[in-house]
């Protein structure tokens, strides 16, 4: 059997970094997928696309990516379902990640964002 995807896409969002109660970093992506035609209206569609990312790739993934920025997964597609509130069985399908590549350059700082410089401590040390 084979299961194998590999993606290439933007983000839609800032990834978020979550933890799981074991202290396993986790972060859940969507990716933007532009298919390669065009539809009757001549635009260009995506499919949006669940992704799981685990430990360093989850970790690297929010240090280093943003909202827009490029970038290739490849992974397994996997299937689970959960219970909701009221009752009903959810399905999610969903891409578990095996690597990530990063795409597109680092994001640089906007100009309304604000850098704090590290405070300088002095220490005096007594003789």
């Amino acid at each position: 059997m084979i299961n194998q995807v590999t993606l290439v896409g933007r983000l839609t969002r800032d990834p978020e970094l979550k933890h799981t109660t074991e202290g396993t970093a986790v972060s859940q992506i969507t990716l933007a997928v532009t298919r390669h035609f065009r539809n009757q209206n001549g635009e260009v569609e995506a499919d949006f696309i669940q992704c799981t990312l685990w430990r360093r790739a989850a970790e690297n993934t929010c240090q280093y990516c943003r909202k827009g920025a490029l970038v290739g997964i490849t992974g397994k597609l996997q299937t689970r379902n959960y219970d909701n509130k009221e009752g009903k069985r959810v399905y999610v399908t969903e891409v578990g990640a095996e690597t990530v590549r990063f795409l597109s350059s680092k994001p640089q700082p906007q100009p309304h964002d604000v850098v704090a410089e590290p405070k300088k401590e002095e220490v005096t040390i007594g003789v």
